[in-house]
Parts: C-alpha cells; sequence; structure tokens
C-alpha cells in the first residue's frame, strides 16, 4: 500500500462543493498515469486510459467507469454571536452524538481551529444548538471568519493498531485512494477506462450525473465504504467485517447491482484469490452510472469502513489492497463480459 498517497490523499480538505484540494490531488496524480485527463464544470475530474488492444472490427472499445466521491460532510459558518461563538449549517449527514467535544478547522481568510463545545447536561443538542469555540475575541474571529467559510474535522490520518488505520473521512477517500492507485498499477486492459473522481455526492449524488451523461459508459463500479458491524451496531444490518477483504455491493438504496455484473465480480475474486464480502448498503454514485442515457451495467465495490460519518472510521489495510486488486482484475477482464 503506498502510505504516502492515502496520508495525501486522507488529510486534503474537501467537503461537498469544495472539492478544490482533493480534485487538486485527484487531478495531479491522475497526470501521471492517464493519457487524457480534464475537469468539467461542476468539479468532476476525469482521468481517462485508452484501450491498449481496441477492437479489430472497427467498432469502439467498451467504456468503463470508475468511481469514487472526492467530498467529505463537514460544516459551514452560518452565524457569529455577540461572545465569538460560532454556529454552524451541516453540509452533508452529520450525526449530532459524534460531534460534541470534536476539533475543527475553520477555512476563512487563514486558518483557525476550534471545538464544537461540549454540553455539561444530557440530552445530545441538536445540531441547530451547537457552537464552535476558537477561544479567541469576537472581533479577532470577525476579522478572519464570515459567513459561508467551510469548517472540516481536525483529525488526520492514523495507524489506529496494526494495519487498521482511523480517519475522519474514509467514506470516501479510501474509495479515492484505490481509484487513484488502480489507475497507477493497471498496465494495460482491452476497454476505454473513464476514472472519475466524482462531487457532491454527499448532497445525492449530485456530480456523477454529468459525467456519465458525457462518458456514455457501458459498465461501471463506484468504490466506497462497504458498511461494516462494530460496537453498538448490529451484525445483521452491516454485512461485512474489517479485515475479511472487500465488499461487493448486491444493491444498496438507490440501486440494484447488475447481475451479471455481481456474479462476474464474484468469479473474479474467486479466480484470482482476493478476499471478498457480500454487501448491502447504502445510495452511491452506481445509481447515476446505470441510469444515463441507454443504460450501464453497475454496482458498486469498497473496502468495509466502520463507524461511518464520524471522525473515527476504521478501515484496515488488507481490505483495502483486496480492493484495488479486484479493480485492477476487474478492467484487465471487463471486455469478456460484453464481447
Amino acid at each position: 500500500m503506498n502510505r504516502e498517497l492515502l496520508e495525501k490523499v486522507c488529510n486534503t480538505p474537501g467537503i461537498p462543493g469544495y472539492e478544490d484540494a482533493i480534485q487538486d490531488v485527484a487531478r495531479e496524480f491522475l497526470d501521471g498515469v492517464c493519457d487524457e485527463v480534464s475537469r468539467d464544470r461542476v468539479g468532476n475530474v476525469i482521468g481517462i486510459k485508452r484501450s491498449t488492444n481496441p477492437p479489430t472490427n472497427g467498432d469502439r472499445p467498451l467504456r468503463v467507469i470508475l468511481a469514487a466521491h472526492a467530498d467529505e460532510i463537514g460544516m459551514m459558518v452560518k452565524h457569529i454571536d455577540g461572545d465569538g461563538f460560532i454556529r454552524f449549517q451541516a453540509v452533508g449527514g452529520l450525526n449530532p452524538q459524534v460531534l460534541v467535544s470534536q476539533r475543527v478547522i475553520i477555512h476563512g481568510r487563514n486558518k483557525i481551529n476550534g471545538v464544537i463545545v461540549p454540553r455539561r447536561k444530557d440530552p445530545v443538542p441538536a445540531l441547530e444548538e451547537m457552537l464552535i469555540d476558537v477561544g479567541l475575541p469576537r472581533e479577532t474571529v470577525c476579522n478572519s471568519i464570515e459567513v459561508g467559510d467551510i469548517i472540516t474535522f481536525a483529525q488526520e490520518l492514523v495507524e489506529l493498531n496494526d494495519k487498521v488505520y482511523m480517519g475522519r473521512n474514509f467514506d470516501n477517500r479510501i474509495g479515492t485512494y484505490c481509484l487513484l492507485d488502480t489507475m497507477a498499477q493497471l498496465d494495460s486492459a482491452s476497454v476505454d477506462v473513464y476514472a472519475v473522481s466524482t462531487v457532491q455526492e454527499e448532497l445525492g449524488v449530485r456530480g456523477m450525473p454529468m459525467a456519465a451523461y458525457a462518458i456514455e459508459p457501458d459498465m461501471g463500479l463506484a468504490l466506497d465504504g462497504s458498511l461494516t458491524w462494530g460496537a453498538h451496531i448490529p451484525k445483521h444490518e452491516h454485512l461485512c467485517a474489517l479485515g475479511e477483504g472487500t465488499g461487493i455491493y448486491i444493491m444498496d438504496r438507490l440501486t440494484v447491482g447488475d447481475r451479471r455484473l455481481v456474479q462476474f465480480l464474484f468469479d473474479l475474486c474467486e479466480k484470482n484469490g482476493i478476499a471478498y464480502q457480500r454487501n448491502i448498503g447504502g445510495g452511491t454514485d452506481a445509481s447515476a452510472i446505470q441510469r444515463t442515457k441507454s443504460g450501464a451495467l453497475s454496482t458498486t465495490v469498497g473496502a468495509p469502513v466502520r463507524y461511518m460519518h464520524s471522525t473515527v472510521q476504521l478501515c484496515h489495510e488488507d481490505d483495502i489492497e483486496a480492493t484495488v486488486a479486484l479493480l485492477k482484475v476487474f478492467l484487465e477482464h471487463a471486455h469478456e463480459l460484453l464481447p
């Protein structure tokens, strides 16, 4: 695993609609491993690796998308009160239970560190009642921060224990890492591969539809976290476990995975000794890939991530490597699925 790349991807900020910094990372990396790289009007970064073995009958190569959303959940400054405390608006799905006492960074005229104020009494306050304290006088706060500034969590990537990593945004920076590493490792394919780093997925799959419409794929995989059980999470609700392989979505809230594609992925794992798990998950960019124009074969794959939408998300190195291994072999054999 490329630890340096993983750290860069996971430590770069980028909430929905403000993905510029992480998209710059994705574009710079893809520039070095793709034949063409562009960025569309809404901010999606699209790298193309052309087929090294195109059809000899004059047909175009199949077009295959790998898509990982670059945005992470975060906040936006909504109000600064008379004491310099900051109220905020959620950008993406925030769980109030995980916010209290968290360290944050406010990206104003300069970066200001802050904390979400703890409460001395139960219950957990609603989001609109929470405050950020930066420990500075109101005048200083107002000179550096204004309504509309974005706020990210301060937690950076750490190795929690052997092969287990913790971060604030593994949904979906683990997917971003797998996308980039796969493209770096892919030497040849009989399909045109479109690596898409998408925007605003956390606000309802807003970026992928435009990219899919422009590409007109024949098939595609969204790369996202697979739901996994953990403390206070029953096993029957989340099917995957850390360290036991990549997750292959059979369906999610927005997409029923194409049965031919899902079985093809299962078979590839079996033939190549890649550890995998069956998953039923939440909505992903696969829905936009599947429903574009005349339609495409689509589903989602991804390493299991524990405690999604918190600042202490966990992921296992073996699952990351299994995901990259599956994506690489899939791209090498994708032409066999739709001859």
